[in-house]
């Protein structure tokens, strides 16, 4: 598992969109967060237990069925609590089994949170402690996990390596989007980010080159 200073981390892909199901771990503690079970769960807690970790939290960014699907399936696995999204991605989270079988995966369910997320809340896994941003625009709910100490954050679909979320979605904003994105994570200065499809890369290294929202379109 890669690290940095307090932290290590595996991507998992799951569903048919390779959706970057990532498991973040205390290094001291070897507690963790599995961010965005989408699916596969059993495949998931072979990667857990592998890596001699202790599932702690489960955290979602959104409501899609790709990055929500298997989190009823892996509370109920691991006793974990769900923390996240925002309130207003439950309408999505519905949705979820019905999305699911469209896209020929019948197992997935819907799920309570055992805690909805709020822009400036913060949550912690073993001994690290990470903030929430709210960053609607992808879906109305949508939130980011950052760690300050290792410089690090889980973004979901909200950015990507190369390119930005989609925004024509019901209750999709293209406007809050980009505020999301300039407003809300490039103040966070050149943060290494995984994202909920595709490679990871760093804020730095979108505003240099990212087509959508570099420095060079606005």
């Amino acid at each position: 598992m890669p690290s940095t200073p307090s932290i290590t981390y595996v991507i998992v892909p799951v569903t048919p969109l390779y959706q970057n199901c990532t498991i973040v771990a205390c290094s001291k503690t070897k507690k963790c967060t599995v961010i965005d079970p989408g699916y596969e769960i059993d495949r998931i807690l072979d990667v857990v237990k592998k890596n001699g970790l202790t599932v702690e939290k489960i955290w979602i960014t959104h409501g899609h069925f790709d990055h929500g699907g298997g989190a009823k399936a892996l509370k109920a696995a691991t006793g974990a609590i769900i923390e996240g999204p925002q309130k207003a991605d439950k309408f999505w989270i519905d949705n979820i089994p019905q999305h699911g079988l469209y896209q020929g995966l019948p197992h997935m369910e819907r799920f309570d949170p055992d805690r909805w997320l709020e822009d400036g809340d913060t949550v912690t896994m073993g001994e690290t402690t990470w903030k929430v941003f709210h960053c609607p625009g992808h879906t109305p709910g949508h939130v980011v996990f950052y760690n300050k100490e290792n410089n690090f954050a889980a973004v979901g679909d909200v950015l990507f390596k190369g390119s930005i979320g989609r925004a024509d979605l019901p209750q999709s904003s293209p406007s809050d989007l980009i505020r999301s994105i300039t407003q809300k994570l490039w103040p966070l200065g050149d943060v290494f980010f995984i994202p909920g499809h595709g490679e990871p890369s760093t804020f730095g290294e979108e505003r240099k080159n990212n087509p959508y929202v570099g420095d060079l379109c606005r």
